[in-house]
């Protein structure tokens, strides 16, 4: 499964699950990490277990799981799928840390190979 794929998937169940203000983070050339960071808001801590859990429910069906997971109850899940990385927060912790702004202010790394 390619990562514009899982991403695609990701992106559905989120939205099929009501998660506000997904976004889709490219961030293949800033970041050896991952190429995609897919965040995303819940309403409560039952919102975002639901969200991360629906998620990985139906990325296993495509035998995707994820390396880790981490943050689960704390109002924040992230999923690891390698080349593509979950973020479900509350909108608190989504305010707080601002992925989005971080990750588009950042310049290109001429280290990560593209």
């Amino acid at each position: 499964m390619t990562s514009d794929e899982k991403v695609e998937l990701i992106r559905d169940v989120a939205d099929d699950m009501k998660a506000e203000n997904i976004e889709v983070l490219n961030v293949r050339a800033k970041t050896s990490v991952a190429d995609y960071f897919v965040v995303c808001t819940g309403t409560s801590d039952r919102h975002v277990e639901s969200i991360a859990d629906r998620v990985a429910e139906k990325m296993s069906t495509v035998k995707s799981k994820p390396l880790r997971v981490e943050g689960e109850r704390t109002g924040w899940v992230l999923q690891d799928y390698g080349d593509v990385v979950l973020h479900v927060m509350r909108d608190e912790q989504r305010q707080f840390y601002d992925l989005e702004a971080l990750w588009n202010s950042m310049h290109p790394d001429p280290n990560v190979a593209g």
